[in-house]
Order: structure tokens, then sequence, then C-alpha cells
């Protein structure tokens, strides 16, 4: 069925039909449900091509890719962009990857905004003051933010409770009997990193813990870093006896580190990883279990992708804001310091 047979069937017209389907507000909910009846009871499917130039969009999201992608994507990128598919499909609009030139992000927002290729953008990997951000809200370009920025200025964003998780997470083993708690987080500057240490210090200071800084190391997830920065951790006289891990992937180096060391996991070194959830890397199967804080990036791609949406709908971006909640997961490898540690 075409446009213009639905239309004759409700004795309405082809505009106020393809305004109802597209959600105009001018549209009574009356007209926009009795439409929306119609056209199931009739299989009509709107040309999502016709459909994205009544309504003047081309149908796609960008996103920037870095030249250094290890700085804010790795490991966990997939399963972000399979979150961020999964919704998107629902309203038929494509992800566009746009590469960085020469290190320079603001050009490259400024070059995928007047190609006029996107409806609105996704910012990744924030900073305290993000010029990006602040860039974007200059040009009234519609984006949401994947985590926070202190910009004082209303704009959609999601983030999780990075100063929360890792707070809860240096309490639990404070309350195990733990004082020498190190962190090995993500590169310093960006706004997850920076509350996260937050929240490690706020939990030490709350016991009359004194903050050790060699026991706070920034650095990208990997195996790698975690190894070498474990290694030096545990070469310490005293050495720290509970690790706090920002990634899984950082975890496995960790693992590593530890056992060379000819140390006991969850005994004489304890640890909590980040975990984002990911479906080949299950920390209730690893050796001991991790305990973890535990948040999906797969849920929030999807949640993103559904404030987007919103944004392009029209909704006011000083509502389109959450913190989600990150839950503490015990397991086997974090308990008490045992006496020689």
């Amino acid at each position: 069925m075409k446009l213009k047979d639905l239309a004759e069937q409700l004795g309405l017209s082809q505009t106020t039909v393809s305004r109802a389907l597209n959600g105009y507000p001018e549209v009574s909910e009356a007209t926009r449900e009795r439409v929306s009846q119609a056209a199931l009871r009739y299989g009509y499917s709107a040309n999502a091509n016709a459909r994205r130039l009544a309504i003047g969009r081309v149908g796609a999201i960008g996103i920037l890719m870095p030249n250094d992608r290890s700085d804010r994507f790795g490991p966990h990128t997939s399963e972000f962009f399979s979150g961020l598919a999964e919704r998107l499909a629902h309203d038929e609009m494509d992800l566009l990857m746009s590469p960085v030139i020469d290190n320079s992000e603001i050009a490259a927002y400024q070059r995928l905004i007047s190609s006029k290729r996107v409806d609105a953008m996704i910012v990744t990997g924030p900073t305290l003051i993000d010029e990006r951000v602040a860039m974007l809200i200059k040009a009234k370009f519609p984006f949401v933010l994947h985590g926070q920025t202190n910009i004082d200025v209303p704009h959609a964003w999601l983030d999780i409770d990075n100063c929360g998780a890792f707070r809860q997470a240096t309490t639990h083993l404070l309350d195990l009997g733990h004082r020498r708690i190190a962190m090995i987080d993500g590169l310093k500057g960006h706004t997850f990193s920076e509350h996260r240490e937050l929240g490690y210090r706020e939990a030490l200071k709350e016991r009359g813990v004194m903050v050790d800084p060699r026991f706070i190391v920034h650095d990208r997830f990997s195996d790698e870093t975690g190894f070498r920065e474990a290694q030096k951790l545990l070469s310490y006289t005293p050495h720290p006896t509970a690790i706090l891990a920002g990634s899984m992937m950082t975890a496995l180096g960790v693992f590593r580190a530890v056992r060379s060391k000819g140390y006991q996991l969850g005994k004489e070194v304890s640890i909590i990883a980040h975990d984002d959830v990911f479906p080949y890397l299950n920390a209730s199967n690893m050796v001991p279990s991790m305990t973890t804080t535990r948040s999906s990036i797969r849920a929030a791609g999807i949640r993103i992708a559904e404030m987007l949406v919103r944004v392009l709908d029209g909704e006011p971006v000083e509502d389109i804001h959450e913190v989600w909640p990150v839950e503490l997961v015990l397991r086997q490898s974090s308990g008490p310091p045992v006496l020689s540690a």
C-alpha cells in the first residue's frame, strides 16, 4: 500500500497521514493513533528514504575514530557499537564512523557537520572541560555525550557512577582489613578516570587512611599495562595488599603480575576490576573468580541511541541525562589480607 492509498482509506490528506506517522506535534494524539492503527491493519510501511526527506534527515549518526584508538577505543568498542547498532536499526538509521586527520578532532567534527552526512553525533571519552562538547553546543548541532564534562550548558549525556563505583570497591577492601590499596585506571584527564580517583580518595579519607601517591596509576587499558604497573607496585616495600583495576583487560595483566611474584590471588593480594560485561571475558569464570564493579557498555550503547532519537525528535536536552548506578559483585579475588602481606 502506498501513502496515497492509506490516506484515501482514512479520508485524510497525504500530508496529514505523513505527519501523523512521523510524530509531528501539530497532529492530534487521536489522529496519530488512528493513522498508526490503520497502517498496521493495511500493512503500510513508509519508505525510509521518503520519510527522511519529509522530516529533513539523512538517517545517519556520526562518531569519530581517532588515529590513536587506544586512548578511547579498545575491546569495549565492539560492545558499545553493537548496542548502538541494535537500537538504531529500529529507526532504520546508520552509524557513520569518520577518521580524525592530523589528530584534530575539532576540525573533524566541523568537517562532518558541514558535510551534512549525519543528523547527530556521539561524543565519547570526555575530559573535564571538553572543547568538543563546547563546539557542538555553540554550533547547535545535536549530540549525546557518553560520559560527563563540567561544561555548565544543557546537553544530553549518559554516564555511570564512576566515583561511587570506586568508593564502594575501596570501602569493601577497607572493610576486609586492607590499608594499602592501589588503583590502576585510565588516562589522567578523562572524566571517568578523575571521578574514579575521587571515589577512591574519598573512601580512604573517610577511614583516616593516608593516600600513597605511588599507589595511583593512570595509563591506557591493556593487559600489558596491568602487568607492568602491577609488577612495579608489588616491588615496593611494603607493597599493596589490594589493587583496583579500571578494566578487565588491565585486570588480566594484574593477575599475571601477582602470580609471577608468587602471591596468592584473593589472599596475599586482592583484586577488584571494573567489568563492562564482555561476552568473551567472564569474570565469574576466571580463577579465582573476579570481584567486579559491573555495568554493561552494550546497554549504554542501546540507551545512547535511544537518547539520540529523543534529541532529534525535539525533546529538551536538559531533560536527557542519566547516571547509572554500578553494581559491586563479590567473588573470590577479594578477601582479608593475610598477616604476612
